[in-house]
């Protein structure tokens, strides 16, 4: 992600929340919502598949893991389709649950592929450097609380969207059965929990910085529970997530010393560098002996 992707986030997120806003005002409810969950259904069957293949891969055979299957879609003949026997066997469960989801709707089912969605979420995203994610984050900041506080958008599309967007949380309070959490609350400063964990990685010093972001991240979820129940209110999650995640990794970053290399880190060039030192090793292996080129044996 680039930072010129970072600051156009909350504007595209502000155009698809605001069409989400007029499609339930002015189109059936539930046939936006019969709709949106046929395309769940189909993303929820890739997200939980691919979450739960690195645990079916150890029991399949390992070709089943390497060989790829192609195939042309019908009426597609131009969209042709890659995997593996390993991801069609993770297939199954993944369309049972979903096909369990769709019919019953339980909070707990929507849980489950929400965090599956999360975690491939995480996965698949990259900020590429700590610049990125605090320009990321402050746009979005602005971006929850101006559509949570000044606007009823934020909290009618949450509450009309039946669609695993969002945990859900039983409560006892007949008037509101369950207390939401957005999975944008959770991708979006999970992506910058991950960079932290990154960072660790090249530096090879422990994981000192991600558990400070991931302590932010905790302090900053509890704290909108505290608030919520407190005023009896939605609140804008990130409004108290971003200050607790950056919050907590600048100051353990200015106590150690090191915000310039914080700063001047690009998961990019780490990525280059590391395939380099790779290559370099990998030709280092002939050296020579007794003035004869030899190659050294594993």
């Amino acid at each position: 992600m680039s930072k010129e992707h970072a600051m156009r986030f909350p504007l595209i997120g502000s155009v698809v929340l605001v069409s989400l806003f007029l499609l339930f005002k002015f189109l059936s409810k539930d046939l936006v919502n019969a709709i949106l969950t046929s395309y769940f259904f189909v993303l929820g069957i890739i997200a939980l598949s691919a979450t739960l293949l690195p645990a079916i891969e150890r029991f399949l055979p390992k070709q089943w893991n390497e060989l790829p299957i192609n195939c042309h879609l019908p009426y597609f003949k131009s969209v042709e389709v890659e995997f593996t026997k390993s991801q069609l066997v993770a297939a199954i469960p993944g369309t049972f649950f979903c096909t369990w989801y769709a019919l019953k709707k339980h909070w707990l089912a929507n849980n489950v592929l929400g965090l599956a969605f999360c975690i491939q979420g995480i996965e698949m995203l990259s900020l590429g450097s700590f610049k990125t994610g605090a320009i990321l984050l402050a746009g979005l900041f602005v971006y929850d609380i101006f559509w949570v506080f000044f606007t009823p958008v934020m909290v009618s599309v949450a509450k009309s969207f039946d669609a695993p967007i969002k945990l859900l949380f039983p409560t006892a309070d007949a008037a509101r059965p369950y207390s939401m959490l957005g999975l944008g609350d959770i991708v979006i400063p999970g992506i910058f929990v991950a960079l932290a964990l990154r960072f660790d990685v090249s530096r090879k010093k422990g994981e000192r910085y991600f558990r400070s972001a991931f302590i932010g991240y905790s302090v900053g979820v509890i704290v909108t529970i505290i608030v919520m129940n407190w005023f009896q209110a939605a609140q804008p999650a990130l409004l108290y997530i971003v200050p607790g995640v950056i919050g907590f990794l600048a100051v353990h970053c200015i106590w150690n010393g090191e915000v310039k290399p914080l700063l001047e880190f690009d998961e990019s060039k780490t990525s280059a560098q590391s395939s380099s030192s790779d290559t370099s090793q990998s030709d280092g292996d002939t050296v020579v002996a007794d003035g004869k080129p030899d190659h050294k044996s594993d």
